[in-house]
């Protein structure tokens, strides 16, 4: 399993935090250091939409000039806005068995580790 992220962020820590109390290993990816593969992008893409990618929520977003948000209209378009800012990614995205979770929620990361 892996785990992409910022390791500062508030979300990634709860994320991995529930993680290590459960005894789940995963790696963990900086995509601040290491950027975000584009092939894991269009794969959690296809599974979870690009929509879902995109933290419109975070200050990264907000930051963002109108201009370029403007843009963000479609996979193609949110992919390069997301390769250009990481940042802008929801965190962490999880990517399990060729499964993908965007964010934290301890109800669906329960059910991606099969967990009751």
């Amino acid at each position: 399993m892996k785990v992409y992220g910022i390791p500062n962020c508030t979300t990634v820590k709860k994320a991995r935090a529930w993680l290590e109390e459960r005894g789940i290993d995963y790696q963990f990816h900086d995509y601040k250091k290491q950027g975000v593969p584009e092939p894991v992008l269009r794969a959690a893409m296809n599974q979870l939409g690009w929509d879902r990618l995109v933290n419109c929520a975070g200050p990264t977003w907000r930051k963002l000039p109108d201009e370029v948000k403007a843009t963000v209209m479609d996979a193609a378009s949110a992919l390069a806005v997301m390769r250009e800012h990481a940042s802008v990614i929801k965190r962490p995205l999880i990517e399990r068995d060729g499964r993908f979770e965007a964010g934290f929620s301890e109800a669906r990361y329960t059910e991606m580790m099969g967990e009751k």
